[in-house]
């Protein structure tokens, strides 16, 4: 399955593989890849083999959710679907509260006790994962773990999510991606190596890109 995963992300181009030159995330770093799972929504045979492959992950799991989560925005699709799916009720997770109205963080009814999985597209520190799945359990819910389409497979997250207690799993993954890429002819030899370069320490990667060519 995560090899299926990786090859709907590669021809639909969401994950896209560029070393020179690099991508420019949003937090300012740079990388040799950036994820844009976004796409995956506007493709209707694909986004139904993600929503059937996320439904065999919780099965697999031996998860019975009683409510599939999303994250706001981009896991709102992708969980609406698995709900419809699964015929389970289904809420959203802001970022943070709104600040007028009911100042709602979790959009839809989340009862106390309710055993939920979290939906997101990608993992990259967690650390905006975590903090909903946080949310989930201030509002009382069980949250069985946090399944996502996508992870870099770096150690910022890895840390988040055993620090908060919270289980992740993903339907495919950086390293699953990149093998797939290079097996396919996307990606050399010497562009797998800059790749595990860079996912070894993203930020002294980004660093040295920054500051060009050593004499």
């Amino acid at each position: 399955m995560d090899r299926d995963i990786a090859r709907i992300l590669l021809d639909l181009k969401a994950v896209s593989l560029r070393i020179d030159p690099p991508f420019t995330w949003t937090s300012g770093r740079l990388a040799p890849i950036y994820c844009d799972n976004r796409l995956v929504i506007s493709d209707p045979a694909r986004r139904k083999l993600v929503a059937f492959a996320f439904k065999a992950l919780i099965e697999e799991k031996g998860f019975a959710p009683e409510v599939i989560a999303g994250t706001a925005t981009a896991g709102i699709p992708h969980a609406a679907w698995l709900a419809d799916l699964m015929d389970l009720p289904m809420v959203y997770v802001r970022g943070a509260a709104k600040g007028h109205g009911k100042q709602n963080r979790i959009e839809g009814r989340m009862e106390t006790g309710k055993r939920v999985v979290l939906i997101e597209d990608l993992i990259s520190t967690g650390g905006s994962s975590v903090s909903a799945a946080e949310g989930l359990k201030e509002a009382g819910a069980e949250v069985l773990g946090v399944l996502a389409i996508f992870t870099y497979g770096l150690d910022a997250a890895r840390m988040a999510f055993h620090d908060a207690g919270i289980p992740l799993y993903t339907l495919t993954s950086f390293d699953v991606l990149t093998k797939e890429a290079a097996e396919s002819g996307r990606l050399s030899e010497s562009d797998l190596d800059t790749l595990s370069e860079w996912q070894k320490d993203p930020a002294l990667w980004s660093e040295k890109r920054k500051q060009g060519p050593q004499e």
